[in-house]
């Protein structure tokens, strides 16, 4: 039966690698499992955006991994996407337009805090990493 899952990182992930992976793995898994997935990236959560520390993460898993790559190739591809602008510039110093995510700014809703309550108010399961 399939589900509405919201999974929101928002957590420091440089505090817990391991963790902010198996957040990654959830969300890709739930996307295999043929749920309806959406993720929303604020505060801190916004690096998972960052090549760079994707790479940093896939280290983590091995010196030759890719395996984080491969997982957020899939959430980038198959869920609905959500993103806090403003935590973009206060945490990468992007701006909006600058090409500099892992996914391009047009596929991404731009969102806050009334994104976040949608979301919530609307799944049938959250996750919070």
């Amino acid at each position: 039966m399939q589900k509405s899952i919201f999974v929101k990182f928002v957590s420091e992930p440089k505090n817990d690698p391991i963790k902010t992976i198996v957040g990654v793995a959830c969300a890709a898994q739930a996307i295999a499992d043929g749920h309806d997935v959406s993720v929303f990236f604020a505060a801190a959560g916004t690096r998972l955006l960052d090549q760079g520390y994707i790479e940093q993460l896939n280290q983590e898993m091995g010196a030759d991994s890719n395996m984080v790559s491969g997982l957020m190739e899939s959430i980038t591809s198959n869920a609905t996407l959500y993103c806090s602008f403003a935590s973009v510039k206060a945490i990468l110093g992007h701006n909006e337009g600058d090409g500099a995510l892992i996914v391009d700014d047009d596929k991404i809703k731009w969102s806050g805090p009334p994104g976040v309550i949608a979301l919530a108010v609307n799944s049938d399961v959250q996750l919070t990493y």
